[in-house]
């Protein structure tokens, strides 16, 4: 893997969704989730988004390198209330990616146990010893020559677990700098992952909550 110099994106952050409960976010590639250790990692969303609505609390993240939907609680309640229905796996998320090649299962399903490969940190890797359980679904969607649209799902939440998994069957997501072989990792520009849609239901008035928000790398081919 390249050296890696972070250059956050000055790309405005679109708000999905706002109440007095928690805010909903599109988060732009390129930009960390909260600040990393070192002190050129300080620019990141959360930080950005409380210089402008003030209390806010991370319930969850997204890799630096991918972008899509994020919520954030705008208090306490609120991050305990979702952050238990993250716990409890109730929460339905789909993810889009561009993958090198095509499946041969149009639909299939990715068990594999992850664990961090602390001499290589931040990579992560299978271990059938000591691996975390680690369950990802998957559907293809849309194929070209050398390439497909899936959408993934998540049923775990391990870092960097649909990276991971797709290559492990040798699909790896386009423009990886992780996982992906060397002409995957040059066919696009940044990450072809996009957190695409999440349902879960709102802190206050109960009711299911359906955010949408299509990747745009696969709009502009």
């Amino acid at each position: 893997m390249p050296n890696f110099i972070y250059q956050p994106p000055t790309t405005a952050i679109e708000i999905l969704h706002d109440d007095d409960d928690i805010l909903i976010v599109n988060k732009p590639a390129g930009l960390l989730s909260v600040p990393g250790r070192l002190a050129e990692h300080q620019d990141n969303l959360l930080g950005r988004l409380q210089r402008d609505f003030g209390e806010l609390h991370c319930i969850h993240r997204l890799d630096m390198d991918t972008s899509g939907i994020m919520i954030l609680a705008r208090n306490k309640k609120a991050l305990s209330y979702i952050s238990k229905q993250f716990q409890n796996r109730s929460i339905k998320k789909t993810y889009q990616a561009i993958i090198w090649g095509t499946p041969e299962q149009k639909i299939g399903e990715i068990n594999l146990p992850l664990i961090t490969d602390w001499p290589n940190r931040p990579r992560q890797k299978i271990c059938h010893e000591t691996g975390k359980p680690s369950l990802t679904k998957y559907k293809v969607i849309e194929k070209s020559d050398n390439d497909s649209l899936i959408e993934l799902y998540p049923i775990t939440g391990r870092s960097h677990q649909l990276r991971l998994h797709m290559q492990s069957i040798g699909h790896p997501i386009l423009g990886c700098r992780f996982y992906a072989h060397e002409k995957a990792q040059q066919a696009a520009g940044r990450l072809q992952l996009h957190a695409s849609h999440i349902c879960f239901t709102h802190p206050t008035t109960d009711l299911v909550i359906t955010i949408h928000s299509a990747a745009e790398f696969w709009l502009k081919k």
